[in-house]
């Protein structure tokens, strides 16, 4: 997410006699106003959270933060470890230069085929819808991507369109960001409409965390939409606790399901968040209770900033064969590390 397109609070839109916290614990909001009454600083958030301040973590937030009041409503109050806020803390930690942390961990902008288009996969191709984002997760692996010079939505994504419409191989197109979820309904399916008049295209997958931290974005319009398209449509949330998995969250995951759209869960493994066999346990539980496929469970990019959250390797195979002897194996996820240059995701394995 570019800091420069995260929507800019409106005082108006807050409903009359309600302040931030009340609009937020007394009433259901929609989704634009959620994102516009969204905490955007490490002060704000420990204040809100009771916590003593840290002002050590002051230059960690050259990466802005970015939290919904829902998200904030699932944190335990006065807890500096919990996993939920450790996630979108901004940390002294970010500051400690790591050996082999870099700004494009997962070679991007060598995959760059055109503004706001990458392609690193045969017959796939995704495209950066926008760079707004729903939250600010501290171990983003595009906290230093360049969405002002690398995107295509000034455009319309006509640079992305045309290199679709040149390349009949791609079947599939993926959306990311940031997060699409975040461009309203319009925006969205006129990028959407643009894909299919593109008869060679047969699929779209939308990688949004929206669902599990703004749930009321997932509206009948939004379900309708792409239940109504031509291509099969598919959605990959990104959910890394059970925690994050609430009433709310797993409605609007049902709504989507119910209307004929898979959905996925995409996690990655990060310290002090869920690096135990229990809590990655609870959380496939909570996924394929709902009927959400626990798709991947992604060792950490190495981004510059997130070295701190790094899980070693050796420690997520033992996780993942623990799972294996738990739960049935439609339930474990694919364990995958994604390298510069390589053909696919490399499956990390004992074997």
């Amino acid at each position: 997410m570019h800091s420069s397109e995260i929507l800019t609070p409106n005082p108006n839109l807050v409903p009359t006699g309600l302040d931030r916290q009340e609009c937020h614990g007394s009433q259901e909001v929609d989704w634009q106003l959620a994102i516009k009454l969204a905490i955007r600083s490490g002060a704000e958030l420990r204040r809100r959270l009771g916590l003593k301040g840290d002002e050590s973590a002051i230059a960690a937030e050259s990466f802005p933060t970015f939290v919904p009041l829902e998200y904030l409503s699932r944190i335990k109050p006065g807890d500096p470890t919990d996993p939920l806020l450790l996630q979108v803390l901004p940390s002294a930690d970010e500051s400690i230069e790591r050996g082999g942390f870099v700004p494009d961990p997962v070679g991007e902008i060598a995959a760059l085929a055109t503004g706001g288009l990458l392609q690193k996969y045969a017959g796939r191709a995704l495209v950066i819808a926008t760079g707004a984002c729903g939250i600010h997760c501290r171990y983003c692996f595009r906290r230093e991507f360049p969405y002002a010079t690398a995107g295509s939505i000034s455009d319309s994504w006509q640079g992305a369109i045309d290199y679709l419409r040149e390349h009949p191989e791609i079947e599939e197109v993926l959306l990311s960001g940031g997060d699409p979820l975040t461009l309203v309904d319009e925006k969205l399916f006129q990028l959407i409409g643009k894909i299919e008049a593109l008869p060679h295209v047969r699929r779209l997958r939308i990688h949004t965390r929206m669902p599990v931290v703004i749930p009321q974005r997932v509206t009948a319009a939004l379900v309708d939409g792409l239940a109504a398209s031509r291509l099969s449509a598919w959605i990959v949330i990104h959910a890394n606790h059970p925690r994050e998995l609430d009433s709310k969250v797993l409605a609007a995951t049902d709504r989507l399901i119910d209307s004929g759209i898979p959905v996925l869960n995409q996690a990655v493994l990060l310290r002090g968040v869920n690096d135990s066999a229990e809590t990655l346990m609870q959380l496939c539980q909570a996924l394929v209770n709902r009927r959400i496929s626990p798709y991947y469970l992604h060792q950490l990019d190495r981004v510059r900033g997130a070295g701190h959250f790094e899980v070693p390797i050796s420690k997520g195979l033992e996780l993942v064969e623990e799972l294996r002897r738990m739960l049935p194996g439609y339930a474990v996820p694919t364990y995958v590390a994604e390298q510069p240059g390589k053909p696919s995701k490399t499956v990390l394995s004992n074997s």
